[in-house]
């Protein structure tokens, strides 16, 4: 278990801006992350070899100087590895599919492991990884899409979603409409990246596999190893208390864990894998690429007749990814005619996986670009279109929209940004050699609801303890779990203890997809109560020492929440989150600097249970929509199959000088329609949306009007040149 101080934090509870308990533990050393567990007894290190090719075959494998090298125990190879199932790309969740390593000589990917070197020092391992040596049988791959390539029609998109919606008449209402749109955008791939490196420890202990690793949900470690080595539930303990950040590369298991695994079980003592920053391009599913078609149809009023949103993009055959890109406005705009498209080509790259926000980042990128473009063309302003197409009734389903804020998130961002000083048209704005100019996109995602089971307990030790696996990725579930609890049963959060992810503690959906703490909080507001019922203790400051008194033993009680499927009426109500993003820029306009000035967001995400966590995940966010607008791209070699850029050197990502003061508006009302506390998501909704504002900024600046992303200096300055 983990202790977190709160004996200097006065009571706070639910939307007070609470420290995090985890702090003091993080500043000074005590939070320790998943290579840096005290294993048992002797650790060894595992360290990859990686292919050099994009595809092909393995000819030949030479490891005899690897094995040679002083204090190699082991290399594992194709040859000599045990057996971990097969992929199956049938299964839907990229989450839960066995994902064995070694298994043949095939080369799907550039960077592909080909070898694991088990050393008694990491410097060791590494070079001794370096010495492998293999001759390939190299075959012609497909890197970047190109007209030839085959594409088809998926039926489902990632999250349970149909890949493709129809309502009315698409193509009769686009042609009636008396402003039409038809724009396409282009967005590169992204890497997650978090700060702390994919990392597991492991160790068998007879049949049963130990685990600390670096994952933001436990239950899919435990779908995937039963998948890939057989194991049930009870042979397989995870552990993973501090997570360094994950934006969804931390969902599904990747090769640090399954080398981990087997290399302990091939070694009989522990074994730890760290894959290496370079290696995160390459081991770890990136977001796909994507080519956006948007057409907007509109009356001479600006109501929105008709919306299509087709995209295509690569998702690799052998380990299927569909971003769920085209389905943002299935739920955000009115209008009667309505039609989205998911297309996928296969490319021979690392699979696609979920990275922050998935789906909405780069689809709001394109379609709140488009509605920019549309509020040109129809010389009605950018806000005053949005709120024109405002809707109450989810417009695909007919079904009421719950908690919809985002009239309220545009017109609170709009009165305190200024908007009113926009310029009217591009480069109508200038100080000295400097362009100015304001952008704004709405922000939409969807809610969902997993299914979720938290325990409260009074203990001996006169303490109130929470248990759940729910991981805290960096985000404060630790602290926004005390809170709750803390309120519920009016005690002080100094008698809280919070344990977390671990496999031995109740089931819940993990953390990713905004979930981890809406869903865990109403679970747990409801095993509070359960608990009070379950004691006869009015809640209060004394209902520790009452409870103990009733029982010495101690007592605990469970709460849970059901999956959406679960709930009868799901499907008679939409939720969702929303918010507006307002960003102010200049561009040089000689040398096409660009500098962000000021950024506004506007959010409606129910009930806030911490202010201060939520801020930092949207000020996350934001920044997150600056990178992949102006920063930010996978730049694949397109002979090759490899990252050019495959580290931070060349990865571009915001700095601290390109981050201006964020401000971060928060509307703090509960949705009790979406859950029994009113609690929705907020760690992705920051970068919905976000990337829009900041290509609709630069447009209203200099009169670029990018679409394909990152937006490129060299286009920008011939844009210039050219105005």
């Amino acid at each position: 278990m983990t202790r977190l101080d709160t004996s200097s934090i006065d009571t706070r509870l639910v939307g007070r801006a609470v420290d995090r308990l985890d702090g003091p533990l993080k500043v000074t050393g005590g939070a320790t992350y998943a290579y840096e567990h005290a294993g048992t007894g002797k650790t060894l290190v595992g360290v990859f070899a990686t292919a050099t090719i994009g595809r092909g075959e393995i000819a030949r494998l030479d490891v005899s100087a690897a094995n040679a090298m002083p204090g190699v125990r082991l290399v594992i190879t194709h040859r000599n590895v045990i057996e971990q199932g097969s992929r199956d790309p049938d299964n839907p969740a990229f989450t839960t599919r066995a994902r064995p390593i070694l298994a043949d000589t095939r080369i799907a990917h550039f960077g592909q492991p080909i070898a694991l070197v088990i050393a008694d020092t990491f410097e060791q391992a590494r070079d001794a990884a370096r010495a492998v040596k293999a001759t390939y049988a190299a075959a012609r791959g497909s890197y970047a899409y190109t007209s030839g390539n085959a594409v088809i029609e998926p039926k489902m998109a990632n999250a349970g979603f149909p890949a493709a919606s129809d309502r009315g008449d698409f193509d009769a209402g686009f042609a009636a409409s008396a402003v039409r749109i038809d724009r396409t955008y282009e967005t590169l791939p992204h890497s997650s990246q978090p700060l702390e490196p994919h990392a597991t420890q492991a160790h068998w202990e007879d049949d049963t596999l130990y685990l600390t690793t670096s994952h933001q949900t436990l239950a899919y470690v435990q779908r995937s190893l039963r998948a890939a080595l057989g194991l049930e539930p009870d042979k397989l303990v995870v552990s993973a208390p501090f997570v360094g950040g994950g934006f969804g590369s931390k969902l599904a298991v990747h090769a640090d864990l399954m080398g981990a695994a087997i290399a302990s079980r091939m070694v009989g003592v522990p074994v730890k894998v760290c894959l290496t920053r370079q290696q995160m391009f390459s081991l770890v599913g990136i977001r796909p690429w994507h080519r956006q078609r948007v057409r907007l149809g509109a009356d001479a009023q600006g109501r929105l007749v008709a919306i299509g949103h087709e995209a295509l993009l690569y998702s690799n055959e052998q380990d299927p990814y569909i971003e769920q890109t085209a389905t943002v406005g299935r739920s955000l705009y009115a209008a009667p005619d309505r039609m989205t498209r998911h297309r996928i080509t296969h490319l021979d790259l690392p699979g696609g996986e979920a990275v922050r926000a998935p789906g909405e980042l780069p689809g709001l990128l394109a379609l709140e670009s488009a509605m920019d473009e549309l509020a040109e063309a129809l010389d009605i302003d950018p806000v005053e279109l949005r709120l024109r197409n405002d809707t109450a009734v989810d417009p695909e389903s007919g079904v009421p929209l719950t908690g919809r804020n985002l009239a309220q998130c545009l017109r609170t961002g709009a009165a305190r940004f200024g908007w009113e000083q926009r310029p009217k048209r591009p480069r109508g704005r200038q100080e000295g050699q400097w362009l100015i100019g304001m952008g704004v996109a709405s922000a939409i995602r969807t809610h969902f609801q997993a299914a979720t089971t938290v325990e409260v307990a009074v203990t001996p030790q006169q303490r109130i303890e929470v248990r759940s696996d729910l991981t805290d990725i960096g985000t404060g579930s630790y602290t926004v779990l005390a809170q709750v609890a803390a309120e519920v049963l009016g005690v002080t959060l100094g008698e809280i203890d919070v344990r977390l992810a671990h496999s031995s503690l109740p089931q819940g959906g993990g953390s990713g997809g905004s979930w981890g703490a809406p869903n865990t909080a109403a679970a747990l507001h409801a095993a509070c109560v359960a608990l009070l019922e379950r004691t006869g203790v009015p809640p209060g400051q004394g209902f520790v020492r009452q409870a103990i008194a009733a029982y010495p033993d101690g007592m605990s009680a469970r709460g849970a929440l059901p999956a959406a499927a679960q709930v009868p009426d799901w499907r008679e109500k939409s939720r969702h989150t929303y918010g507006a993003h307002f960003v102010e820029l200049a561009v040089h306009r000689l040398t096409g600097e660009v500098k962000v000035r000021r950024m506004l967001g506007v959010f409606s995400a129910g009930r806030i249970l911490n202010p201060k966590t939520a801020r930092s995940q949207l000020l996350g966010g934001m920044t997150w929509g600056l990178s992949a607008t102006l920063r930010e791209a996978i730049e694949i070699d397109p002979r090759y199959g490899n990252a050019v850029n495959g580290d931070l050197a060349e990865y571009l990502l915001p700095v601290h000088a390109d981050i201006p003061d964020i401000e971060v508006v928060m509307l703090d009302e509960p949705d009790l329609q979406a859950n029994p506390v009113g609690v929705k998501g907020v760690g992705e909704l920051g970068a919905c949306g976000a990337s829009a504002a900041f290509a609709n900024a630069l447009y209203n600046a200099c009169g670029y009007r990018a679409r394909s992303f990152p937006v490129h200096l060299a286009s920008l300055v011939q844009a210039l040149a050219e105005s």
